[in-house]
């Protein structure tokens, strides 16, 4: 629980610090603004995207590993399901990715 709050702590001083990125010194156009704002927004939640696909790939191959360790005669179907898995979610890191370039286009 300790290291939790410690994190959060860490991201909410992260996102405190960078709130000056945004001030403004001089009029400038909204549309400009609204577009690098969505470059960061997009950046932000691809990097969101890849940390939750590498966990949860790292989570497949690690259950796996266990599984065929405890049943070696299973090993050759758990290991198929884990492929499947892997691609499953490998394919959802790059559909976020696939919207990033969505979002990001310019216009």
């Amino acid at each position: 629980m300790r290291k939790l709050r410690i994190a959060f702590f860490a991201v909410v001083g992260i996102l405190m610090y960078t709130m000056t990125v945004f001030a403004q010194t001089e009029a400038a156009d909204n549309a400009s603004s609204v577009s690098k704002a969505r470059a960061l927004a997009a950046g932000v939640g691809f990097a969101i995207a890849v940390f939750g696909g590498a966990l949860g790939q790292s989570r497949i191959g690690a259950a796996a590993c266990e599984g065929a360790a405890r049943n070696p005669g299973a090993a050759a179907r758990i290991q198929t399901l884990m492929i499947l898995g892997l691609a499953l979610i490998e394919s959802l890191v790059l559909f976020a990715l696939l919207v990033v370039f969505t979002v990001v286009k310019p216009s």
